[in-house]
This record gives C-alpha cells, sequence and structure tokens, in this order.
C-alpha cells in the first residue's frame, strides 16, 4: 500500500497539490482521474520520487519514502514499475533488450537467467516469439504491452502507469486495461494508474481518486461512480450529452 499525508507541491508561486492525503491499495487498481492541470501528473511524480513535494509525507507500506536519503530511494525504486505514457522503448533496441534492460541495470543475474526472466514476463503479456523484433515493427498496443513487460519484469511490487490507453484503439485499449488488471490481482501488486479513459474507469477502477485544483474532491469504486451525487465527479464523468442519458438510464433502471 502506498499513502500520502497532506501532500503539497508548488512550483515557484504556482501550488499544484494542496494537501493531498489519500491511499492506493495493494491488489488494486487504483485510478488518478481529473481535467488536465488538476495535479494528476505531478502527484504520480511525487510517488515515484521524481519530484519532490515541498511539503507532506508519502508512506510506502510504513517506509517514510518522501523522507529518504537517495540511496534509500534507489533501493525501494528496485520494487518499482513504470509504464511511460508512449511506451518510451528504445528504438535501437530489440523487444528482447527492451524488456531485459531492468535487469542489466540492477541485478546480477546471469545471461541465462535474465533471457528466462524475459521470455517468462513475454509470455504473460502475449508476446511470446517477438524477442529478435524491433519497437518498429510491432504495432502500437504490441509496444505497450513490451513497455508493461519491461515495468514487470523486476516483480515489482508497485506498478505505475501514466495514461496506459493513450493513442490506442478503443478495443486495444480495453485489452491493455485486462492485461494490467490481471497482473495487479495475480501478482498482488499496488497498481496506480494516471488517466483520461473513462472506460478504464468504469471496467477496473477498484479505487478512484479524483483530484480537481489541487485537491481530492471524491474518491470512490467504479461501482460508485454512477450513484454518487458529487457534482464534480458527476460533471467529469458525464461531459457528454451520451453519457448524462446514458447515466439517466442506469438510475432509472435500478
Amino acid at each position: 500500500m502506498i499513502r500520502t499525508e497532506e501532500l503539497y507541491k508548488s512550483f515557484g508561486e504556482t501550488e499544484v497539490l494542496k494537501g493531498i492525503s489519500t491511499e492506493f491499495y495493494q491488489g488494486k487498481t487504483n485510478l488518478i482521474i481529473g481535467r488536465s492541470g488538476a495535479g494528476k501528473t505531478v502527484l504520480l511524480k511525487c510517488l515515484v520520487g521524481l519530484i519532490r513535494p515541498t511539503q507532506g509525507k508519502i508512506f510506502y507500506s510504513d517506509t517514510a519514502f518522501s523522507q529518504l536519503d537517495k540511496k534509500q530511494i534507489k533501493a525501494i525504486r528496485m520494487e518499482v514499475g513504470m509504464l511511460f505514457q508512449g511506451s518510451a522503448l528504445f528504438d535501437s533496441m530489440t523487444v528482447e533488450e527492451n524488456v531485459r534492460f531492468p535487469l542489466d541495470m540492477f541485478t546480477n543475474m546471469t545471461r541465462k537467467e535474465k533471457l528466462n526472466r524475459v521470455n517468462e514476463t513475454l509470455e504473460r503479456v502475449e508476446l511470446t516469439g517477438v524477442n529478435d523484433r524491433y519497437p518498429s515493427e510491432t504495432s502500437g498496443g504490441m509496444q505497450k504491452r513490451v513497455g508493461i513487460a519491461r515495468a514487470i519484469v523486476m516483480q515489482p511490487k508497485y506498478l505505475f502507469c501514466d495514461e496506459p490507453n493513450s493513442g490506442l484503439d478503443p478495443k486495444t485499449a480495453i485489452l491493455i486495461d485486462e492485461l494490467i488488471l490481471d497482473i495487479t490481482k495475480d501478482q498482488n501488486i499496488t497498481t496506480v494508474i494516471n488517466t483520461h479513459d473513462m472506460n478504464s474507469v468504469m471496467e477496473i477502477g477498484d479505487n478512484i481518486i479524483l483530484l480537481h485544483h489541487g485537491h481530492v474532491a471524491w474518491r470512490g469504486t467504479n461501482a460508485e461512480v454512477l450513484e454518487s451525487d458529487n457534482e464534480i465527479l458527476q460533471n467529469f464523468i458525464f461531459a457528454s450529452p451520451f453519457l448524462q442519458k446514458l447515466r439517466k438510464n442506469a438510475l432509472e433502471n435500478l
């Protein structure tokens, strides 16, 4: 589990996070949602340790992550996997080399042990036999799965995903959602996802945190979204007339 206590972050005179206190649960898909500029990306970067909060605390289990020195933070990061928005694969490396990269950087495993781990991980994301392909030789959905494989090859306790469905067609996006959900449950990972995708919210939102102007405006599960009377949530989720009609029909059928 990861939790934050009164987390603030400012850039100059601009305060982006304004006292975020929340929890991200183990074995669940924890979604951070909100409009552009709400503070989602800044919160995610604080959680990962890419930027330091101005004030407040971040705990990984009972460890005060935000107060560790660089060496201690590096040890925690060994337990962290990160899926970047654009997959961020190395174009000059094969799929196998991309997935193996964290093992090369952070472990003393033999080459055979690394290859076995890479193959096991590629099988987990349903990419068996593509080791020698380059990212340019794969589809957007395959690249995203390679990114997931690289993120979980170290068998992390914590998985962070920044807009995992960005640029994907709806069918592929659903497959990526299902894959992330399955990995989270199977490996009992604390997964934190920054997303704008409303299908993700409704399908895999075990724990949803809505940010609004740097504050937590609402939190709950996907099952509670339709029934919530929180005005900020409803204005965000049901921005289009189609979704407003969908919600009205759903409430009438309860």
